[in-house]
Formats: structure tokens, C-alpha cells, sequence
């Protein structure tokens, strides 16, 4: 249920590897039906009918309607313009006695912002004495341009404890279409998890999940994917420069914001082949 255990030990490694925290193989570390899976169930096993989780806008589509699906309510924090980034002022106001949840992003889908770790030190303290748990959507954790570094929720020594961490092999290895994913979480969260896991999922796919494990043995895979995606983003915005197109800032993900004289935001997909 929890996935092939060959998988599971090359996603430790690679946490290991990039973040310095090696979670348990047995109890922290679950294969799930990708990204979108993996989030519906982190809520339902946490949020009951009254409690309110934390999300930042623009908040990518599946957060709300699984917050709503399970009774729990949406509070919207704002991610300020030019560079999206978190007012944690702002979300300090949000946080009342029936916060469960705060749900991060990052790579952020759709805006490309990043947080960092001045983000994660201010997240900590926001959390710190409470029962809030983190649920980081983290995705994109390998598309990221011009030598940024991702803040994984994994690497920080408060935060990791108390957080479920996402990451997806469709996005990483543009198999989008095999749905499969996982999170990473301490002993005490990922024992809820999987409650909620066994029950709308059991199992992914052996074989593919096989695959994966074998796949996986090599690093470069994952680690080239950043200047993959760079070579595409630059190539995009050196043609933009002959439009009306004014490209905006974009740390990481595949997609790019630019900005017109009628339309201060769009969106560009820079796709994974082709």
C-alpha cells in the first residue's frame, strides 16, 4: 500500500541527497497517485468539518475544492505583486484558534515565485507552540532557473516535523500520464496519511513504480532538469522581446507571466518536449 519498497528507498535517498533529512523508509515515505492525490488526501486526513487552512493567492485549482469536499474552510492570504511573494504579516492575522493547516507552494503554480529560506524562518515562527500542520506542495522542487536554490520544506529543522511534503514523478520526468507521486512526512503524520491513502487509493502501479526505482539511480535525471527548462524559458522570452509582451519575473516552474497594456498577467506553458 505504501509503495514498492525498491521506490520508496530511492526517495529517501534523493531527500536525503538534496535536503539532508532521511526519513524512514517503512513509516515516512508513501508513493501516491501523483500530486493531486497526494494533496486530497494530506487534507482529508487532517482538516475536519469547521477548520480553516491557510492557502496563498492565486492558489493553484485542487486546494479549495478539497478543503471545501471535507467541510473544512479556505483562508485566502495574498502573495504581493511584482514577485508574489508572502505577507507574513498579513497571514500572522489570519491564524485563529481553528487553523489546522497552512498550504505552501513552491515553485509557485501559476505565478513561478519562490520561497526562501528568510520564508521558511518566518514560516517556523508563525507555527511554532501551534498543532498547524504544513502541507508543501513542492512539484517543481527541479525547475528552477538562474542558479536559484529550492527551499524544501524537508530541510528545515522545525518545519520538517511537522509537514507533509509532495513531490511528483510527472512533472520531474514528464510523465505526466503515469500518475504517480509521493510525500514525505514524520512517523506520527504519515500514520494518518495513509488512513485516508488505503481507502481512495491502496495501491499505484508496480511495474511503473519499478521503473521509476530503476530510473532514479541516476541523479543527472532529475539534476538537469533545471537547465532543460532554462534553455526553453530563454530561448521563449528572447522571441517575447519582439512583441508587445513585457515578460515578468519567473524563478522557477514551466510557466512564464508576461504582461500587457490591457492585461497586467498571462500565462505561457513552456511544455516538457518539442
Amino acid at each position: 500500500m505504501a509503495g514498492m519498497p525498491e521506490l520508496r528507498q530511492a526517495i529517501v535517498d534523493k531527500v536525503a541527497a538534496l535536503y539532508g533529512s532521511r526519513f524512514d523508509v517503512e513509516s515516512e515515505v508513501t508513493v501516491t497517485a501523483d500530486a493531486t492525490q497526494a494533496i486530497f488526501t494530506a487534507i482529508a486526513a487532517f482538516v475536519r468539518p469547521g477548520d480553516e487552512v491557510i492557502v496563498f493567492e492565486q492558489v493553484y485549482d485542487s486546494y479549495v475544492p478539497a478543503i471545501e469536499t471535507v467541510g473544512g474552510k479556505a483562508v485566502y492570504a495574498q502573495l504581493q505583486f511584482p514577485d508574489y511573494a508572502p505577507d507574513w504579516a498579513q497571514v500572522v492575522q489570519l491564524i485563529t484558534p481553528r487553523t489546522r493547516m497552512v498550504i505552501v507552494n513552491s515553485p509557485h503554480n501559476p505565478t513561478g515565485s519562490l520561497l526562501t529560506a528568510v520564508d521558511l524562518k518566518k514560516l517556523a515562527e508563525l507555527v511554532r507552540g501551534t498543532d498547524i500542520v504544513e502541507l508543501s506542495d513542492e512539484v517543481y522542487e527541479h525547475i528552477l532557473f538562474d542558479g536559484e536554490d529550492h527551499a524544501s520544506l524537508c530541510g528545515h529543522p522545525e518545519l520538517a516535523p511537522r509537514s507533509i511534503v509532495v513531490s511528483s514523478f510527472g512533472k520531474t520526468y514528464h510523465i505526466t500520464g503515469w500518475k504517480i507521486g509521493y510525500v514525505v512526512g514524520p512517523a506520527a503524520l504519515m500514520a494518518e496519511f495513509r488512513k485516508v491513502h488505503q481507502f481512495n487509493v491502496f495501491t499505484v502501479h508496480a511495474p511503473s513504480q519499478l521503473a521509476l526505482a530503476d530510473y532514479m539511480q541516476d541523479a543527472s535525471r532529475h539534476l538537469r532538469l533545471a537547465a532543460f527548462y532554462q534553455e526553453k524559458r530563454d530561448f521563449f522570452r528572447t522571441l517575447l522581446t519582439e512583441t508587445p509582451f513585457e515578460p515578468l519575473p519567473c524563478r522557477g516552474t514551466y510557466f512564464q507571466r508576461r504582461a500587457t497594456r490591457r492585461s497586467p498577467i498571462c500565462l505561457t506553458v513552456l511544455l516538457p518536449s518539442g
